[in-house]
C-alpha cells in the first residue's frame, strides 16, 4: 500500500464533522457510513434537495447558505472539489486550525475502515458497475457498505453503511482521487482520454491508473479486451490478476447473447471456459453486457456464487440517471443518461439506436469547459449518431471559461443541429424544452445527457409534452 494513505486513526479524538457541501451525492454516503459509527454531523449547501431532506431526516443540522459562521464547534472540516477556493466556508475552515479534508480524502480513510473494499474505476461504467455489484451482494443478504455515484433503488440512494468487512465503492480518476483509497480489489473497466485539464495526456492517464492497480492488496480485476488497460496492469506483480471482456480469451465473458427486446439482453457467463449460468440484464447497450461481466467476477472474488449473480443482475433495472426512463406521452418517450465524455454518448446513443425508435434525439448538456475544448471533434461524432441534436450552455461547474470555448464553436460542427446559449440557465432550459417538445412526434426517443443538471430539462419536456397534449 502507498504511504499516502490516511487511516481512520485521523478521526481518533474527534467528535463533530461539519460538511461543506454535505448535499452532494458523494458526501451522502460519508455522512451516512460516520453518522452510523456515532460522529456528530452537521453540514452546509445552497439548494434544497432530496439528499438535503435525507440527511435532515437523519437528524443532522443543515444550513442553507455557506457562511463562515456554520463551522463553529467543529473539530474536524470536509468539502467537496464542486467548492471554489474563495468560499467564505471554506476559508474558515482553513484558517480555523482544525483538520480540513477534501471528500476524496475522507472517502480514503473511510475505506480503511474495511477489509474488502471493491473500488470500482475506470473511464466510463463506474457508477453502472458498482450498483450492479452492489445489487448482488445485497441481495445475496450481505451487510455490506456502499459509495455510489448514483443513486440505487435497492438501497434507496448513493449509499449504504453496513456491518460486514465488504464495501464497494465507486472510484474516480479525476485529479488521482482514487489514489487516495483503500483498495483490496482494484476493478478497471477501461482507460480513456478524460480529465484532460489535470492529465495533459492519456500516458499520464494509464501511469495513473497503474499507480491505482499496484494499491490494491488482493486483486486486479481488468478489461482484458481494453489495451490501455492491459498497459495500466502489464507490471503489476503479486495479486491475482483477473481479466473480463467480450472475447473468449478472458477469464470471464457472455456467450450467446440474444437481444429480447426493449432494454433486456441474456446471455451465458462463462468463467474459464465454462458456463456459470444463464444471465438476464434489463439495461441497453452490447456495453452493459460487458459491465455485468465485470460485475460479475468482482461479485464472484468476494464469495458471490452462480445463483446469487444471477439473481442480483435479475434484479437490477439501473441507477438513477442511467439510460433512465422518465416517461412517455404520445408516443414519445424521454430517458435521462449521465453520458458526459464523447464514448460514454457513443455507447447511449449507438444503444437507443438499436431499439426501434423512429428517431433519437440527443438533447446535451456540455459538462466543463476544458472537456469540451479539448475533445470537440469526438463530441462531434458521438452526437453525429443521434438523428436530432438540441445543445444547451456549457456548464461550467468548477471551471472559469478562460479559453473562450461556447456551444455554438459544438454545434457548428454538427449538421441540423440546434442550440441555446442563454446568459441565464433556466431560459437554456425553457427554451430547449419548447423546441423538442414542438418538434418530436410519436415513436421518438429523446435523451438527455450530461452530468450537470440536464436531468431537470428532461422533466421539462415532458412537462411540455403533456401540456401540448392539452
Amino acid at each position: 500500500m502507498s504511504n499516502n494513505f490516511l487511516n481512520i486513526d485521523i478521526l481518533k479524538n474527534k467528535k463533530h464533522i461539519h460538511f461543506i457541501g454535505i448535499g452532494g451525492s458523494g458526501m451522502y454516503p460519508l455522512v451516512q457510513i460516520l453518522h452510523s459509527k456515532g460522529y456528530n454531523l452537521t453540514g452546509s449547501d445552497n439548494n434544497e434537495t432530496e439528499t438535503l431532506k435525507a440527511v435532515r431526516d437523519m437528524g443532522i443540522p443543515v444550513y442553507l447558505g455557506q457562511r463562515a459562521e456554520n463551522i463553529n464547534g467543529a473539530d474536524f472540516i470536509v468539502y467537496t472539489a464542486a467548492i471554489m477556493e474563495d468560499n467564505p466556508e471554506l476559508v474558515a475552515a482553513k484558517e480555523s486550525g482544525v483538520p480540513v479534508l477534501e471528500r476524496s480524502q475522507l472517502l480514503g480513510v473511510v475505506t480503511s475502515c474495511f477489509e474488502d473494499t471493491i473500488c470500482v474505476s475506470g473511464t466510463h461504467g463506474k457508477t453502472t458497475v458498482t450498483s450492479m455489484i452492489t445489487q448482488i451482494l445485497v441481495d445475496k443478504g450481505l451487510d455490506i457498505s456502499a459509495v455510489i455515484g448514483g443513486k440505487l433503488p435497492a438501497i434507496h440512494g448513493s449509499g449504504r453503511a453496513g456491518k460486514s468487512s465488504i464495501m464497494t465503492c465507486e472510484a474516480c480518476e479525476f485529479k488521482d482521487h482514487f489514489l487516495n483509497l483503500s483498495t483490496a480489489v482494484a476493478v478497471i473497466l477501461n482507460v480513456d482520454e478524460d480529465h484532460l485539464d489535470y492529465f495533459k495526456c492519456l500516458d499520464n492517464i494509464i501511469v495513473s491508473f497503474a499507480k491505482f492497480a499496484e494499491n490494491a492488496s488482493k486483486a486486479v480485476i481488468v478489461n482484458g479486451d481494453d489495451e490501455n488497460s492491459m498497459k495500466a496492469v502489464s507490471g503489476v506483480a503479486g495479486k491475482d490478476i483477473i481479466t473480463f471482456g467480450a472475447s473468449d480469451k478472458n477469464n470471464w465473458y457472455p456467450k450467446n447473447i440474444f437481444h429480447t427486446g426493449g432494454m433486456e439482453s441474456t446471455f451465458d457467463l462463462m468463467h474459464d471456459g465454462k458456463k456459470i449460468t444463464e444471465v438476464t440484464v434489463h439495461v441497453a447497450g452490447e456495453h452493459n453486457i460487458i459491465n455485468a461481466v465485470a460485475a460479475a467476477a468482482a461479485a464472484d472474488y468476494v464469495g458471490a456464487d452462480a445463483e446469487d449473480i444471477k439473481r442480483g443482475l435479475d434484479n437490477f433495472y439501473g441507477a438513477c440517471r442511467r439510460f433512465e426512463k422518465y416517461g412517455e406521452v404520445d408516443g414519445i418517450v424521454v430517458a435521462d443518461d449521465y453520458a458526459h465524455h464523447p464514448a460514454e454518448i457513443s455507447a447511449v446513443l449507438n444503444a437507443a439506436k438499436g431499439l426501434g425508435y423512429k428517431k433519437v434525439w440527443a438533447v446535451h448538456q456540455p459538462f466543463t469547459y476544458s472537456r469540451t475544448s479539448m475533445l470537440l471533434d469526438d463530441f462531434v461524432t458521438a452526437l453525429s449518431i443521434a438523428d436530432e441534436v438540441v445543445l444547451t450552455a456549457i456548464m461550467g461547474s468548477r471551471e472559469k471559461n478562460t479559453i473562450g470555448i461556447h456551444t455554438k464553436h459544438l454545434a457548428e460542427k454538427i449538421p441540423g443541429s440546434v442550440w441555446f446559449e442563454e446568459e441565464e440557465h433556466d431560459k437554456n432550459f425553457e427554451l430547449a424544452a419548447e423546441y423538442v417538445a414542438a418538434h418530436a412526434k410519436s415513436g421518438d426517443l429523446i435523451v438527455t445527457l450530461g452530468c450537470g443538471d440536464v436531468n431537470k430539462l428532461a422533466r421539462l419536456i415532458l412537462k411540455k409534452l403533456e401540456e401540448r397534449k392539452g
